[in-house]
């Protein structure tokens, strides 16, 4: 009865039909623009993406786990070339070998630490300065990413080993661990690029499978626009440090952020024509931001000439040559207990230029 049983099954599964063998046509190859994965057999796919590239992928069995490897892309290699390769891999994943150890040796493929490294170095030029961005960057996979992953082949890296690197903190580190998720994904993506693998392992898809994130996110802290006048008023008659009262002032007045107002420079500032022009070095969208300037932003400036120490800077802190710390312009507001943050001043005057001009 149960070997009965048994051969049914083998037929049901027999019914599902054979494997496509050299399914594809060199024409249909070359003209292939629906964005798709297309069998050919042996495991192979041409793999056609939304932007109409296309590449081989071939999908095995390697030491009882299910492994794909990237075969290169077309043109550069044509669909004879391809099913060429994808047959001796088939052949010496049969007889328990390793295609993806063999490529690896023939190619060099990097672990993930050193394909970080990799993308930290392509994208360095396009961050400011002494900015945040790389060492962000390089300390957040440090810490989170490679002690899991770093020293893996970047070829080797899957979705549950992403998983095990963001699923500890995606909770109680929510906007760290969506970093570390969307830095993993750059690496995955440049080893894509550099055909050293076919997919991202910390896609899209990834967000599927990690839990839901119900905390609500925490909005800048703002006042209503009728409600400024009366919170820098309170400022200027504080004993606060005199560059930290000017300059929050002067952001206010502005609509600036906290960093483009605490790194301003004498050498920005045109009186005569009464503009402030900040350079796009040290702007967060790249691009050179001109403010025209009030009567009362002149004045702020002319008060501020008091506390030029050489060093260029309108606002410096007590330490020479050194801008005013984030926390100089934080503390003072909740010291005196107004309800706002630096950055909400830039909210209530958007809603000050919506409801009281055109």
């Amino acid at each position: 009865m149960n070997a009965t049983i048994a051969t049914l099954a083998r037929k049901q599964r027999r019914k599902q039909g054979r494997h496509p063998e050299k399914a594809l046509s060199p024409a249909f190859v070359r003209t292939a623009g629906k964005p798709g994965r297309y069998c050919d057999g042996q495991g192979l796919y041409l793999l056609v993406t939304k932007t109409g590239a296309r590449c081989w992928i071939q999908r095995l069995v390697i030491h009882g786990r299910r492994r794909e490897l990237g075969l290169g892309g077309y043109p550069l290699v044509s669909l004879a070339e391809a099913r060429e390769q994808a047959l001796a891999n088939r052949k010496l994943a049969r007889k328990n070998g390793d295609p993806l150890a063999e490529k690896r040796k023939s190619v060099g493929i990097p672990t993930f630490a050193e394909a970080a490294a990799c993308v930290i170095d392509l994208h360095r030029p396009t961050w400011k300065a002494g900015g945040k961005s790389g060492k962000q960057w390089e300390s957040s996979l440090r810490t989170y990413a490679f002690p899991r992953i770093g020293d893996r082949s970047v070829a080797d890296v899957t979705r549950a080993d992403v998983m095990r690197v963001v699923e500890p903190i995606w909770h109680d580190r929510h906007e760290t661990a969506k970093r570390v998720l969307e830095r993993i994904a750059a690496v995955m993506d440049w080893a894509i690029a550099q055909e050293y693998r076919a997919d991202n392992p910390a896609g899209p898809a990834i967000r599927k499978a990690l839990p839901r994130y119900d905390r609500e996110q925490k909005r800048q802290e703002a006042l209503p626009h009728d409600a400024v006048a009366a919170a820098l008023a309170k400022v200027r008659e504080s004993t606060e440090l005199l560059a930290a009262k000017l300059a929050l002032e002067f952001l206010v007045l502005t609509a600036t952020r906290s960093g483009e107002v605490r790194g301003a420079h004498w050498s920005e500032i045109d009186l005569e024509s009464r503009e402030w022009t900040v350079p796009a070095a040290r702007m967060k969208g790249q691009r050179e931001h001109r403010v025209p300037l009030s009567e009362r932003a002149v004045a702020i400036l002319r008060e501020a000439e008091v506390l030029d120490d050489g060093s260029g800077l309108i606002f410096p802190s007590t330490r020479y040559a050194r801008p005013l710390h984030p926390g100089a312009l934080t503390r003072p507001l909740h010291r005196l207990g107004v309800a706002a943050v630096p950055h909400g001043f830039r909210s209530s005057f958007r809603d000050w230029a919506a409801e009281c001009t055109d």
